[in-house]
């Protein structure tokens, strides 16, 4: 099945090197314990609340809120404007980390909250393979629950909750979706999916054909997975709540904006997910950005092509929202 991988964008591929020092492209299981590893600098340090409150505009505080029944708490990052007055739009944003790795500080698109005026609230949610599926999945439920039950005590509209997440936080996104519509949840007003992770099968073109290149190659997909599912990864047992791309119906979804890079194991299924939306009569912006590897917007910042990347997400945010997107 193996093709001709698509080129990198030349800027992106410049760093390559540097990136492949921290985060080479296959990860093995042996490799986990080191990935969760702090550092005090890097891609993957952890920001202090300090850093987090951008020169006091924010103001940063840590929840503790219940988890799933008979299960531990969860903790709550959030984040809102110090000059907010009325009711703010909320961004509940899962982190990514392959199901195995991150945490609720890193990845928060602080950026939105700047531009548009938003609440981020980013939940901590176990990890596999010490808390396999539904335990990450369900602590993110469980978060956005009190979310929406306690979104004007942070200064949020509980009617303008919005999803996000990258890579594994988008597959999660995508799942507390399907989650929150089949159980009559909150009525979340859109999910943004960045290059999600959304299929254990690992089978598609691109899985094959970037294997062994850029981030986040199949080897490093079925470690993930199979750290998630056990046994379960690739069969029909697997549950449409831990891979979304299993669902049998998107219909009823909240508007989706969903992008991948055209130089990534994800392209073709996030490609497929944004599909089947539009079958079933949903909505999705679809960006496949070419020569972009996994998570290539938050590597390499600087690139014009993580520059349009985050750009189209705001104009997205925008829109969704009216008002010109500002809310305040």
């Amino acid at each position: 099945m193996a093709t001709t991988p698509p080129p990198f964008d030349p800027e992106l591929a410049a760093e390559l090197d540097a990136i492949a020092d921290v985060l080479p492209p296959t990860i093995t299981p042996d490799m986990i314990p080191a990935g969760r590893r702090r550092t005090d600098s890097g891609p993957f340090a952890l920001p202090s609340n300090e850093e987090l409150a951008h020169d006091g505009l924010f103001e940063v505080e840590e929840q503790t809120v219940p988890g799933p029944s008979g299960e531990p708490e969860v903790s709550l990052l959030i984040c809102r404007p110090t000059a907010a007055a009325d009711l703010r739009p909320i961004v509940y944003n899962i982190h990514g980390g392959g199901m195995v790795a991150g945490s609720h500080r890193l990845g928060i698109p602080l950026d939105w909250a700047e531009e548009l005026g938003l609440i981020m609230v980013s939940v901590e949610y176990r990890l596999a393979p010490e808390h396999p599926h539904p335990a990450p999945v369900e602590d993110c439920y469980a978060g956005l629950l009190w979310t929406a039950e306690h979104a004007k005590e942070i200064g949020g509209d509980p009617d303008r909750i919005i999803l996000a997440g990258g890579s594994a936080g988008g597959g999660l996104a995508a799942a507390v979706a399907l989650l929150a519509r089949d159980r009559n949840g909150p009525q979340v007003i859109g999910q943004v999916l960045m290059c999600p992770m959304l299929d254990d099968r690992n089978d598609t073109p691109s899985a094959y054909q970037m294997a062994g290149l850029g981030v986040w190659d199949r080897t490093s997909n079925e470690t993930g997975w199979s750290a998630l599912l056990g046994d379960a990864r690739g069969t029909a047992r697997v549950s449409p709540y831990a891979a979304p791309a299993r669902a049998d119906d998107l219909s009823g979804l909240p508007p989706a904006f969903i992008d991948v890079g055209s130089a990534e194991t994800f392209r073709d299924e996030d490609v497929a997910y944004a599909s089947r939306i539009w079958l079933t009569g949903g909505i999705a912006e679809l960006h496949v950005w070419p020569g972009g590897f996994h998570g290539f917007d938050g590597l390499v910042p600087q690139a014009s092509l993580s520059t349009d990347a985050r750009a189209a997400r705001l104009r997205w945010l925008r829109r969704l929202l009216g008002d010109n997107g500002r809310v305040g």
